[in-house]
């Protein structure tokens, strides 16, 4: 009964690991903010197209590009954002969700 128990706790376990967002590491190592990125990007109206919108993310998020392309990548890759046609990339969860 107790390995029962030991064996489905750790299903439990791996399980909600699954769910957890890992850390993303930015050009410098270090973690990054992921809420301040999404708060910025939010603020500018979800969609990343020009140097201005990249430039306003780093300046909020206090990141650097390749900070910000770095989580643009991961998101993408999640399916967490989308391409756009005429270019650029749409958050579509968080705040950003249509």
């Amino acid at each position: 009964m107790n390995t029962l128990r030991l064996v489905t706790g750790l299903a439990a376990l791996g399980a909600l690991a699954g769910c957890m967002e890992a850390p993303v590491a930015g050009a410098r190592g270090a973690p990054l903010d992921i809420a301040a990125y999404e708060a910025a990007v939010h603020s500018i109206g979800c969609e990343l197209v020009s140097e201005a919108d990249y430039g306003a993310v780093e300046f909020q998020s206090g990141m650097t590009r390749e900070d910000v392309l770095t989580i643009t990548q991961q998101r993408l890759a999640r399916e967490q954002a989308v391409r756009l046609e005429t270019g650029g990339v749409r958050l579509i969860t968080g705040a950003c969700a249509a």
